[in-house]
């Protein structure tokens, strides 16, 4: 038991130490993912400024500032808290006797960088596509992914808004790719970690942007808008679920994109009635409904 302690107080004192000393530029600049994300939401914010595509929408859009909180709280204060139960985790499936490497289909270490980092990315983009068209699917977990497709004006903050159990569903499945490739994590993959977030906002951007025959591979901010709007086809429980690829999409037949205005209502329907402060999206879907 005090080694599952140790190990718990470890992982959540060593991951605030990091984030800290990253704050105050005490890390490689390279590995700064404060910093980091910070200067590519100036980036992205400054050209949605610059080039909007819904120019009706402001500078300072709907929920903005509450939409700035969640990037912070959802990338580094809910992954302190929540660092040192990934750490049990670990240390209880070494205990039983499974490893990093217990799923493992490939072995990518002997590969060329750009190949492993390629691989490593196609794989968890894939595994947050299928994790993404869960949570659409099924109404518990759609409970909580409510709070992402609540945003009523896209914007690159819009990203990080989610409810922080989708970090409990996502984690591990993302463990579970890296497993699949034998437990390994190329050296350089912060390179894989920083395109991700940069893909991310571009596809919540105010900025219209479709990346020519490109469109097939790589998700865009058209194709997303779809995603998060109001009215879907009939028959859909989603569509266009891609994170960064676009490709998954059109491989399973999930893309939608019936025109390119920018002029679409968002939301889902009843997006009314979930609360509009952030403790009280927070615990949205924790609550069992009186009968």
């Amino acid at each position: 038991m005090e080694a599952y302690i140790d190990a718990f107080l470890n992982a959540v004192t060593g991951t605030f130490s990091w984030t800290w000393k990253s704050i105050l530029f005490q890390v490689p600049w390279y590995l700064n993912y404060f910093w980091g994300l910070i200067s590519i939401s100036l980036i992205v914010w400054f050209l949605e400024i610059v080039f909007p595509w819904r120019k009706q929408q402001g500078v300072f859009r709907k929920d903005f500032w509450l939409d700035g909180f969640y990037m912070f709280f959802n990338f580094f204060l809910f992954a302190i808290a929540i660092s040192g139960i990934y750490k049990l985790l670990q240390v209880f499936f070494t205990d039983i006797g499974i490893k990093a490497n217990s799923l493992a289909l490939i072995d990518i270490s002997g590969w060329p960088m750009w190949g492993q980092l390629l691989l490593f990315f196609i794989v968890l983009d894939f595994v947050q596509w299928f994790t993404h068209t869960l949570l659409h699917k099924y109404a518990f977990l759609w409970n909580f992914h409510k709070v992402h497709h609540s945003v009523k004006e896209m914007g690159f903050a819009a990203h990080l808004r989610y409810h922080w159990m989708e970090n409990i569903l996502y984690k591990p499945l993302k463990t579970f790719g890296v497993m699949i490739l034998g437990g390994f994590e190329p050296e350089q993959a912060y390179i894989v970690h920083f395109i991700a977030i940069a893909i991310g906002h571009f596809n919540h951007s105010n900025i219209k942007i479709t990346w020519g025959p490109l469109k097939y591979v790589l998700n865009n901010p058209v194709m997303h808008l779809y995603h998060h709007a109001y009215d879907l086809p009939e028959g859909k429980y989603g569509v266009n679920f891609g994170i960064s690829l676009s490709l998954w999409d059109y491989i399973f037949k999930t893309n939608y994109i019936p025109e390119d205005s920018g002029d679409v209502k968002l939301g889902y329907p009843g997006d009314e009635n979930l609360p509009k402060d952030f403790l009280g999206q927070m615990t949205h879907g924790l609550k069992t409904k009186k009968k």
